[in-house]
């Protein structure tokens, strides 16, 4: 029989493939690719963004305004939507290629399925150099776009049109692996783009991928159930793939079944309301008293779908030297990490497996409920740090639990970088699942407006919370990245946004003086500027407002209780400015290990030095 064929260019052929593919949430049948971020320059607009054109109505195409948040905005949609639907994001050459490096390392860094493709220059070379070409002279087929080999799971470059026909299953097989979940990139030459082929017609036909669910090997769970069974202060560590495979409600269970304590990983929080009864707090520097105190007392620690980083384990000082990890994760890479008992494998099926090995195994009587005693304390000290005062200015912990007790249960709180994460891991209280994106894998600055745009998109069809995305951030973050205000606008994806302004970057600030250093070029008034006892502050809602949000700065706690009351009633993006305190904070924290002079002219920094290393004296090293 005689192969039937359609003569595509390689950019129709790409688009065409991309509306073919699905998925299934919730037994609901929903294309796979949920629509694409551009930004049209020469290098694929003439081609690609023609074939985009023709199946918008399948394939919708929304316009960014910077590369780099357009592409954190598929980064937010692909979290909001815990990895079961993907963005593409296309910019052409040169800048606007290397503008997305940033949202691929955040993509990378969180373990986010994204679709990331570029334009590229000639693969002919004809016309070389073109427009936006970086030149390398010993190497000619090196492009700008070779950066993203650092940043993806998945990258390559289309130099012939029948190659997307192996690539393009490829790019989504790494994007939907949960071991090897990340990016992907395509490099698209211009006049690769343009080229026809005669393309099988079996390729554009519909495809259902599902997520894989990998079980454990029987030997590593069976060693994992006796090593658990040894332990008289168990502890159970949720990181963000608990939440991605959905097994927050299988972890819940062993965990009350048990008596174990489960404490959160920043990408974990959010899997487990606040007040659930096996809920015992954030774990780590950004953390809680309870959690950490949990990690110090623990023997043995079941770390579920968490990479283990420095934040989670206090630059590995959280934990007793002669504690034992399990570690149960998808990817091999994370698993063996620090020695640990690694059981490979998705956690719904791992810890089912783990659950039924134990048999009547249950962990000592007390252990649960001094952990839920100690939590107590530590919502107790919570309440206390947020608690309005008469001062003139409110801290980022009062402003923290206003927001959060008048968030609505659907709503998702996001946040990525300077001063409110730590606040906000430690001090939002969960009121509903999956509804809390903290971005501190990479802590993007800037990823916190243009997640909630596409958290935003996110909140309909299965699966969906359908709440509105509160985005909380600060006044160096704003100014680093805010023109999806106006995309939001444009496009009528409505969110919160609060905007604290502390002058300036005030937890760097804060981390530079702990370390013994001045501060110096964090504050405002500690900048080269002209005026440094008055410096200009910037009016963030004038600013929002220019671009078409409606927006609000507040003078006091109660005035932004009014504000939120009133932008919840509103139908389009809503700014709120408030001053905050940039010297005041939620204890809690644990140790952390960075760099500090070894010497150094100031004593203060010289006694930072001892301190620090006091700290890595107690470091759990290679154990």
């Amino acid at each position: 029989m005689e192969r039937q064929t359609i003569r595509l260019t390689m950019a129709q052929a790409l688009v065409r493939w991309l509306t073919v593919q699905m998925t299934e949430i919730e037994g609901q049948r929903v294309p796979l690719f949920a629509g694409v971020f551009g930004i049209f320059g020469h290098g694929n607009v003439t081609c690609l963004s023609e074939a985009l054109e023709a199946v918008q109505d399948r394939l919708p195409t929304w316009r960014g305004q910077n590369e780099q948040s357009m592409a954190l905005a598929a980064v937010g949609f692909a979290k909001a939507k815990r990895r079961r639907q993907i963005m593409v994001a296309t910019s052409s050459i040169g800048p606007g290629a290397l503008n997305m490096v940033t949202a691929a390392g955040t993509a990378h860094a969180n373990r986010l399925p994204v679709l990331l493709i570029a334009g590229d220059t000639f693969t002919n070379r004809l016309p070389d150099p073109v427009l936006q070409q970086v030149e390398h002279f010993g190497d000619p087929t090196v492009t700008v776009n070779d950066a993203f080999k650092a940043v993806t799971r998945y990258w390559d470059r289309i130099t012939h049109p029948a190659q997307i026909i192996s690539s393009l299953p490829q790019a989504v097989g790494a994007m939907l692996d949960p071991a090897d979940c990340g990016p992907a990139f395509l490099a698209l030459p211009q006049d690769t783009q343009e080229l026809a082929f005669d393309y099988p017609v079996e390729f554009f036909a519909e495809r259902l991928w599902s997520i894989p669910r990998p079980r454990p090997d029987r030997q590593a769970v069976a060693e994992a159930a006796a090593l658990l069974k040894t332990a008289k202060k168990p502890l159970i560590i949720a990181g963000g793939g608990v939440r991605y495979s959905g097994a927050e409600e299988a972890v819940a269970k062993i965990a009350a079944e048990r008596g174990i304590p489960v404490v959160e990983t920043i990408a974990g929080k959010g899997g487990l309301t606040h007040y659930h009864p096996v809920h015992a707090g954030p774990i780590g520097i950004v953390g809680s008293t309870s959690a950490n105190a949990l990690a110090a007392e623990a023997d043995v620690i079941l770390a579920i779908g968490t990479r283990l980083q420095d934040f989670t384990t206090g630059s590995w000082t959280a934990f007793a030297r002669d504690a034992r990890f399990i570690s149960l994760n998808a990817a091999r890479f994370d698993a063996l990490k620090h020695r640990a008992l690694a059981v490979v494998g998705d956690a719904l099926e791992s810890v089912a497996e783990l659950d039924a090995a134990l048999g009547a195994w249950k962990a000592p009587a007390g252990h649960l409920p001094h952990a839920k005693k100690l939590f107590a304390e530590w919502d107790a000290l919570l309440d206390t740090h947020q608690t309005p005062t008469n001062a003139p200015v409110p801290t980022y912990a009062q402003v923290v639990n206003v927001v959060n007790r008048l968030a609505g249960d659907t709503d998702t709180l996001i946040s990525a970088a300077g001063g409110i994460p730590g606040e906000v891991a430690k001090g939002w209280r969960v009121k509903a699942p999956n509804t809390f994106d903290l971005e501190l894998g990479f802590s993007c600055v800037g990823y916190e407006i243009a997640a909630g745009w596409g958290c935003a998109m996110a909140q309909s069809g299965p699966g969906a919370l359908g709440g509105t995305p509160i985005v909380m951030l600060g006044d160096g973050t704003y100014m680093m990245m805010n023109s999806d205000i106006y995309s939001t606008v444009l496009s009528g994806h409505k969110m919160i946004v609060i905007v604290c302004d502390n002058g300036g970057y005030a937890v760097i600030s804060r981390l530079q003086q702990f370390k013994g250093v001045p501060g110096f070029n964090n504050l405002l008034k500690d900048c080269r500027i002209t005026d440094r006892a008055n410096p200009l502050h910037v009016d963030f809602a004038a600013h929002a407002a220019a671009m078409g949000a409606a927006s609000r700065k507040v003078e006091s706690l109660a005035d932004l209780e009014t504000a939120l009351d009133w932008a919840k009633g509103n139908d389009r993006t809503t700014v709120i400015s408030i001053t905050t305190d940039a010297y005041a904070w939620v204890p809690g924290d644990a140790d952390w290990d960075v760099g500090v002079p070894e010497v150094s002219d100031r004593e203060t920094v010289n006694k930072a030095r001892e301190s620090q290393i006091a700290i890595r004296a107690k470091q759990r090293v290679g154990v």
